[in-house]
């Protein structure tokens, strides 16, 4: 696929699902991409872009953000508490909040920094032992828990299991984020991003369809 054709598949879904065009915001998954192809989807007019580490996007972005105006950095990945100062003064969004520890963390330097970016709570709606994020039954408590620490808890990002059927855990993303009055929904990724928007997706992780298989370091 192409950017331009994966950018027609949103828009043709939003559609279908009686979204506004432009309601969802593909973040172009760029984690262990050679730069060469993140210029490449960067000349293209692409300014969105998500990264698993801290430490790779820090070696990456700034460079980029000399060349390129408008550059918004998501961070998709496990973050460290250690990491979070550095995760917050690159990325306008950190989609993995996922404890109480990491939480408070942050919640202390948005004070001392003076600003936070963007906040998605991760659920482990499949409840697998080895994955990141708050359990459904918490979802609710944590959440209250983030925002009476101030924190900008814009909604809640998933990553269903990879042998299930995923609009089943989106469903359950969907419905936790609207008893909670929260309207983001990070969900979604290359093969599934379609059914994903059609349940609310505003949010899309898309990267192996954009720039091809990656390329390990």
């Amino acid at each position: 696929m192409t950017l331009q054709h994966i950018r027609e598949q949103v828009a043709k879904q939003e559609a279908a699902s009686g979204r506004a065009l432009g309601s969802t915001t593909l973040i172009a998954v760029s984690k262990v991409q050679p730069d060469a192809r993140v210029k490449a989807i960067l000349d293209q007019g692409h300014r969105v872009f998500g990264e698993n580490r801290v430490q790779e996007a820090a070696g990456k972005w700034p460079a980029f953000r000399e060349s390129f105006d408008g550059i918004a950095l998501h961070l998709i990945g496990p973050l460290q508490t250690n990491k979070a100062r550095q995760a917050m003064e690159l990325a306008q969004a950190i989609h993995t909040l996922d404890r109480p520890k990491l939480a408070a963390a942050i919640a202390r330097l948005a004070q001392e920094m003076g600003t936070c970016p963007d906040l998605f709570v991760q659920v482990n709606t499949g409840e697998e032992p080895q994955k990141a994020g708050v359990l459904p039954a918490d979802a609710d408590g944590f959440i209250k828990d983030a925002l009476a620490m101030d924190l900008p808890v814009r909604g809640l990002m998933c990553i269903p299991p990879v042998d299930e059927e995923p609009s089943l855990h989106f469903a359950l993303l969907a419905k936790i984020a609207a008893r909670n009055g929260l309207a983001g929904l990070s969900m979604g990724m290359s093969s599934d991003f379609e059914r994903a928007i059609a349940l609310g997706a505003t949010h899309i992780r898309v990267g192996s369809a954009i720039f091809g298989e990656r390329v390990p370091a």
